[in-house]
Protein backbone atom coordinates (compact mmCIF):
# COMPACT_ATOMS: atom_id res chain seq x y z
CA UNK A 1 0.00 0.00 0.00
CA UNK A 2 1.52 3.31 -1.10
CA UNK A 3 1.38 5.97 1.62
CA UNK A 4 2.64 9.54 1.58
CA UNK A 5 2.87 12.25 4.24
CA UNK A 6 1.73 15.64 3.02
CA UNK A 7 3.40 17.69 1.53
CA UNK A 8 5.91 15.02 0.44
CA UNK A 9 4.33 13.70 -2.76
CA UNK A 10 7.30 12.39 -4.74
CA UNK A 11 6.32 9.12 -6.40
CA UNK A 12 2.57 9.64 -5.87
CA UNK A 13 1.69 9.59 -9.56
CA UNK A 14 3.64 6.37 -10.20
CA UNK A 15 1.99 4.62 -7.23
CA UNK A 16 -1.47 5.80 -8.28
CA UNK A 17 -0.98 4.64 -11.87
CA UNK A 18 0.36 1.27 -10.73
CA UNK A 19 -2.09 0.41 -7.94
CA UNK A 20 -5.10 2.56 -8.81
CA UNK A 21 -5.09 4.18 -5.37
CA UNK A 22 -2.87 5.81 -2.74
CA UNK A 23 -3.11 7.34 0.74
CA UNK A 24 -1.84 10.76 1.80
CA UNK A 25 -1.58 11.28 5.55
CA UNK A 26 -2.08 14.50 7.51
CA UNK A 27 -3.55 16.64 4.74
CA UNK A 28 -6.27 18.51 6.67
CA UNK A 29 -5.70 20.33 9.97
CA UNK A 30 -7.80 19.73 13.11
CA UNK A 31 -9.62 23.08 12.83
CA UNK A 32 -10.82 22.26 9.31
CA UNK A 33 -11.82 18.75 10.43
CA UNK A 34 -13.92 20.33 13.21
CA UNK A 35 -15.60 22.61 10.67
CA UNK A 36 -16.35 19.66 8.39
CA UNK A 37 -17.91 17.79 11.30
CA UNK A 38 -20.00 20.86 12.20
CA UNK A 39 -21.03 21.22 8.55
CA UNK A 40 -22.28 17.65 8.46
CA UNK A 41 -24.50 18.39 11.45
CA UNK A 42 -25.63 21.72 9.95
CA UNK A 43 -26.72 19.97 6.73
CA UNK A 44 -28.39 17.08 8.55
CA UNK A 45 -30.51 19.55 10.54
CA UNK A 46 -31.58 21.35 7.36
CA UNK A 47 -32.16 18.21 5.30
CA UNK A 48 -33.61 15.62 7.70
CA UNK A 49 -35.01 13.72 4.71
CA UNK A 50 -31.50 12.83 3.50
CA UNK A 51 -29.77 9.74 4.77
CA UNK A 52 -26.32 10.48 6.23
CA UNK A 53 -24.78 8.31 3.50
CA UNK A 54 -26.12 10.64 0.80
CA UNK A 55 -25.57 14.33 1.53
CA UNK A 56 -24.69 15.18 -2.02
CA UNK A 57 -23.26 17.40 -4.69
CA UNK A 58 -26.53 19.16 -5.56
CA UNK A 59 -26.19 21.10 -2.30
CA UNK A 60 -22.74 22.47 -3.17
CA UNK A 61 -23.39 25.21 -5.71
CA UNK A 62 -24.88 27.63 -3.17
CA UNK A 63 -22.83 26.53 -0.14
CA UNK A 64 -19.74 28.71 0.35
CA UNK A 65 -18.18 26.50 3.03
CA UNK A 66 -18.23 23.43 0.83
CA UNK A 67 -16.77 25.31 -2.14
CA UNK A 68 -14.12 26.80 0.15
CA UNK A 69 -13.27 23.28 1.36
CA UNK A 70 -12.95 21.67 -2.07
CA UNK A 71 -10.80 24.67 -3.12
CA UNK A 72 -8.30 24.12 -0.30
CA UNK A 73 -4.77 24.44 -1.68
CA UNK A 74 -3.64 21.26 0.06
CA UNK A 75 -6.27 19.24 -1.78
CA UNK A 76 -5.58 20.98 -5.08
CA UNK A 77 -1.82 20.45 -4.73
CA UNK A 78 -2.43 16.70 -4.50
CA UNK A 79 -5.01 16.73 -7.30
CA UNK A 80 -2.55 18.56 -9.54
CA UNK A 81 -0.18 15.61 -9.30
CA UNK A 82 -2.84 13.47 -11.01
CA UNK A 83 -4.89 15.76 -13.28
CA UNK A 84 -2.45 18.57 -14.06
CA UNK A 85 -2.50 22.33 -13.40
CA UNK A 86 -5.96 23.15 -14.80
CA UNK A 87 -8.26 21.64 -12.17
CA UNK A 88 -12.03 21.43 -12.53
CA UNK A 89 -14.51 20.03 -10.05
CA UNK A 90 -17.26 17.53 -10.78
CA UNK A 91 -18.93 16.49 -7.51
CA UNK A 92 -18.54 15.79 -3.82
CA UNK A 93 -20.60 14.05 -1.18
CA UNK A 94 -20.57 13.45 2.53
CA UNK A 95 -20.92 9.68 2.92
CA UNK A 96 -21.41 9.10 6.65
CA UNK A 97 -22.41 5.90 8.44
CA UNK A 98 -24.22 6.07 11.74
CA UNK A 99 -23.24 3.69 14.56
CA UNK A 100 -24.85 0.30 14.13
CA UNK A 101 -27.06 1.34 11.21
CA UNK A 102 -24.69 2.70 8.57
CA UNK A 103 -25.33 0.94 5.26
CA UNK A 104 -22.79 -0.84 3.07
CA UNK A 105 -21.67 0.37 -0.35
CA UNK A 106 -21.63 -2.56 -2.76
CA UNK A 107 -18.64 -3.34 -4.99
CA UNK A 108 -18.64 -0.93 -7.91
CA UNK A 109 -16.63 1.33 -10.21
CA UNK A 110 -17.35 5.04 -10.09
CA UNK A 111 -17.03 5.34 -13.87
CA UNK A 112 -20.30 3.48 -14.45
CA UNK A 113 -22.27 6.34 -12.85
CA UNK A 114 -20.65 9.48 -14.27
CA UNK A 115 -21.41 11.45 -17.48
CA UNK A 116 -17.78 12.38 -18.16
CA UNK A 117 -15.86 12.34 -21.44
CA UNK A 118 -13.12 11.27 -21.30
CA UNK A 119 -13.30 9.43 -17.97
CA UNK A 120 -10.28 11.35 -16.73
CA UNK A 121 -11.07 12.09 -13.08
CA UNK A 122 -9.79 11.20 -9.61
CA UNK A 123 -11.78 10.57 -6.44
CA UNK A 124 -10.49 11.72 -3.06
CA UNK A 125 -11.93 10.21 0.10
CA UNK A 126 -11.42 12.56 3.08
CA UNK A 127 -11.67 11.26 6.63
CA UNK A 128 -13.49 13.36 9.24
CA UNK A 129 -13.48 10.51 11.78
CA UNK A 130 -11.37 7.40 12.05
CA UNK A 131 -12.30 5.07 9.23
CA UNK A 132 -11.49 1.37 8.99
CA UNK A 133 -12.97 -2.11 8.69
CA UNK A 134 -14.71 -2.01 12.06
CA UNK A 135 -16.91 0.99 11.14
CA UNK A 136 -17.44 0.49 7.42
CA UNK A 137 -14.33 2.04 5.88
CA UNK A 138 -13.50 1.90 2.18
CA UNK A 139 -12.03 -1.29 0.67
CA UNK A 140 -10.26 -1.51 -2.71
CA UNK A 141 -8.90 -4.25 -4.96
CA UNK A 142 -5.39 -3.07 -5.92
CA UNK A 143 -4.70 -2.98 -9.64
CA UNK A 144 -8.32 -3.66 -10.58
CA UNK A 145 -8.53 -0.36 -12.49
CA UNK A 146 -6.46 -1.91 -15.28
CA UNK A 147 -9.38 -4.16 -16.31
CA UNK A 148 -11.38 -1.17 -17.56
CA UNK A 149 -15.13 -0.77 -17.14
CA UNK A 150 -16.97 -3.92 -16.06
CA UNK A 151 -20.67 -4.64 -16.46
CA UNK A 152 -22.90 -3.52 -13.60
CA UNK A 153 -26.37 -4.92 -12.95
CA UNK A 154 -29.29 -3.77 -10.84
CA UNK A 155 -28.68 -4.71 -7.22
CA UNK A 156 -31.02 -7.24 -5.64
CA UNK A 157 -30.16 -5.66 -2.29
CA UNK A 158 -30.79 -2.05 -3.31
CA UNK A 159 -32.81 -1.18 -0.21
CA UNK A 160 -29.95 -2.23 2.04
CA UNK A 161 -27.18 -0.53 0.07
CA UNK A 162 -26.22 3.02 -0.79
CA UNK A 163 -25.99 2.24 -4.54
CA UNK A 164 -28.44 0.56 -6.89
CA UNK A 165 -26.03 -1.17 -9.28
CA UNK A 166 -23.31 -3.67 -8.57
CA UNK A 167 -20.70 -5.85 -10.23
CA UNK A 168 -21.26 -9.60 -10.40
CA UNK A 169 -19.80 -10.80 -7.06
CA UNK A 170 -18.14 -13.71 -8.87
CA UNK A 171 -15.91 -11.19 -10.66
CA UNK A 172 -14.59 -9.82 -7.35
CA UNK A 173 -11.59 -11.47 -5.72
CA UNK A 174 -12.21 -10.29 -2.16
CA UNK A 175 -9.12 -12.12 -0.94
CA UNK A 176 -7.12 -9.37 -2.68
CA UNK A 177 -9.13 -6.53 -1.11
CA UNK A 178 -7.31 -3.97 1.06
CA UNK A 179 -8.91 -1.93 3.85
CA UNK A 180 -8.04 1.77 3.74
CA UNK A 181 -7.49 2.73 7.37
CA UNK A 182 -7.60 6.51 7.76
CA UNK A 183 -7.33 8.97 10.64
CA UNK A 184 -9.07 12.36 10.64
CA UNK A 185 -7.29 14.59 8.14
CA UNK A 186 -6.02 11.74 5.95
CA UNK A 187 -7.19 11.25 2.40
CA UNK A 188 -7.19 8.29 0.06
CA UNK A 189 -7.48 8.65 -3.70
CA UNK A 190 -8.61 6.19 -6.35
CA UNK A 191 -9.05 5.74 -10.08
CA UNK A 192 -12.62 5.82 -11.54
CA UNK A 193 -12.20 2.18 -12.68
CA UNK A 194 -11.03 0.96 -9.26
CA UNK A 195 -13.15 -1.81 -7.73
CA UNK A 196 -14.15 -0.57 -4.29
CA UNK A 197 -16.90 -0.73 -1.71
CA UNK A 198 -17.44 -0.79 2.04
CA UNK A 199 -19.11 -2.88 4.72
CA UNK A 200 -21.90 -1.69 7.03
CA UNK A 201 -20.98 0.15 10.20
CA UNK A 202 -21.48 -2.39 12.97
CA UNK A 203 -19.52 -0.41 15.54
CA UNK A 204 -20.74 1.99 18.22
CA UNK A 205 -19.17 5.07 16.59
CA UNK A 206 -19.71 7.15 13.48
CA UNK A 207 -17.74 6.81 10.28
CA UNK A 208 -17.71 10.34 8.88
CA UNK A 209 -16.09 11.56 5.70
CA UNK A 210 -16.83 11.91 2.05
CA UNK A 211 -15.67 11.96 -1.53
CA UNK A 212 -14.49 14.65 -3.95
CA UNK A 213 -14.02 14.31 -7.70
CA UNK A 214 -11.39 16.47 -9.41
CA UNK A 215 -10.73 16.39 -13.14
CA UNK A 216 -8.62 18.21 -15.73
CA UNK A 217 -10.31 21.06 -17.56
CA UNK A 218 -10.24 18.86 -20.69
CA UNK A 219 -12.86 16.49 -19.22
CA UNK A 220 -16.39 17.39 -20.28
CA UNK A 221 -19.49 16.94 -18.12
CA UNK A 222 -22.11 15.37 -20.38
CA UNK A 223 -25.19 16.71 -18.58
CA UNK A 224 -26.24 20.33 -19.18
CA UNK A 225 -26.63 22.61 -16.16
CA UNK A 226 -24.65 20.29 -13.90
CA UNK A 227 -25.19 21.77 -10.42
CA UNK A 228 -21.62 21.66 -9.13
CA UNK A 229 -19.24 22.49 -12.01
CA UNK A 230 -16.45 24.79 -10.83
CA UNK A 231 -13.01 25.68 -12.16
CA UNK A 232 -10.76 25.64 -9.11
CA UNK A 233 -7.26 26.26 -10.50
CA UNK A 234 -5.74 27.22 -13.83
CA UNK A 235 -7.54 28.01 -17.07
CA UNK A 236 -10.68 26.62 -18.75
CA UNK A 237 -10.69 24.93 -22.16
CA UNK A 238 -12.92 26.65 -24.67
CA UNK A 239 -16.10 24.73 -25.50
CA UNK A 240 -15.71 22.08 -22.78
CA UNK A 241 -17.68 23.16 -19.68
CA UNK A 242 -19.57 26.17 -18.36
CA UNK A 243 -18.48 26.82 -14.79
CA UNK A 244 -20.47 28.34 -11.95
CA UNK A 245 -19.46 31.38 -9.95
CA UNK A 246 -18.22 30.86 -6.40
CA UNK A 247 -21.07 31.51 -3.92
CA UNK A 248 -20.63 34.40 -1.50
CA UNK A 249 -21.13 33.96 2.23
CA UNK A 250 -24.36 35.47 3.60
CA UNK A 251 -24.66 35.72 7.39
CA UNK A 252 -27.69 33.85 8.68
CA UNK A 253 -28.10 31.93 5.44
CA UNK A 254 -24.89 29.90 5.47
CA UNK A 255 -22.80 28.17 8.12
CA UNK A 256 -20.08 30.47 9.45
CA UNK A 257 -16.48 29.31 8.98
CA UNK A 258 -12.94 30.67 9.23
CA UNK A 259 -12.56 33.57 6.80
CA UNK A 260 -16.20 33.48 5.73
CA UNK A 261 -16.56 37.28 5.69
CA UNK A 262 -13.92 37.54 2.94
CA UNK A 263 -14.96 34.42 1.02
CA UNK A 264 -16.09 34.76 -2.58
Amino acid sequence: MAEFAYPHLEGLTDAYDRDGYAIVRGVLDPDLIAELDAHIEWLRERHPDLKPEAIGHWLIAEDPFWVRFISDDRLLNIAQEIVGPDIAFFAADYICKAPGTGRPVIWHQDATYWPLNPMDVVTFWFAVSNSGPENGGVRVVPGSHKAGLLAHVESAAESRNVLNREIDPEKIDEDRAVDLVLAPGDISMHNPYMLHGSEPNKSDRWRRGGSIQYMPATTQIGEPDWPSAFLLRGSPVEGINTYRSVPKYVEGEHMAFRGCEEWG
